[in-house]
């Protein structure tokens, strides 16, 4: 969740899990109570200059495509800056639903937030290890493998898929009303290791579903 002044994490949650003939139902409860710290060395420091300075440089990068030719994500660190999460009171949570009948899952989400009316946008994160989820492809057409994927670019088309290089398994997601998807991958030694499908909502979204299907080739069965 990105509020006025800070984003917040889960760093907690509890889980329930129920079956109902072929279909698995999972509860859980993310609960927003972490928020990341810069410190270089051993002395901690957050001072509203600090974080202007991060969320300016993570728009620039969201959302100019020049910026990602250059090792923009890692100019904190290479100044010595060091990045950690550190625990806080909770802002709320979010209780997603995933039933799970293969091969789709449906996600139901609702979000209990605190002070809303400083929360700015919500970010749903369907993301997998990018060394593995190589390969993006969409209902248009389009077909690009790891670079030419880029980061946070926009999905005009009816679906998206993430796949392993060869297919053998993948995850799809579609556009949804009310929602802007968008799609990533960045390998960066130390930062930045994720391939995925992401939903950007606004500020007063108090519950959204979506569909993941997972695909998997014939051949490698």
């Amino acid at each position: 969740m990105r509020y006025r002044n800070k984003t917040y994490f889960s760093g907690s949650s509890t889980m329930q899990i129920s079956k109902k003939r072929s279909e698995t139902t999972v509860v859980k409860a993310f609960v927003l109570d972490m928020i990341s710290h810069e410190h270089v060395r051993r002395v901690q420091f957050e001072t509203v200059a600090m974080r202007r300075l991060r969320m300016g440089l993570e728009e620039l990068y969201m959302r100019h495509k020049h910026w990602r030719l250059l090792p923009l994500a890692n100019l904190p660190k290479n100044l010595g800056v060091q990045k950690s999460f550190v625990r806080v009171k909770p802002m709320g949570k979010a209780t997603i639903a995933y039933r799970i009948r293969p091969p789709l899952i449906h996600v139901s989400v609702n979000f209990s937030l605190s002070e809303r009316g400083s929360v700015q946008k919500i970010f749903l994160l369907n993301e997998q290890s990018s060394k593995h989820f190589r390969k993006y492809s969409d209902s248009n057409g389009v077909v690009l493998v790891d670079k030419q994927i880029g980061a946070w670019e926009k999905v005009e088309s009816q679906w998206a898929c993430f796949s392993t290089q060869n297919g053998e398994v993948g995850f799809r997601l579609w556009n949804v009303k009310d929602a802007a998807l968008t799609r990533g991958r960045e390998s960066l030694k130390g930062t930045f290791d994720w391939a995925g499908l992401d939903y950007e909502l606004s500020s007063d979204k108090t519950e959204f579903e979506y569909n993941i299907e997972i695909t998997w080739s014939l051949r490698h069965k």
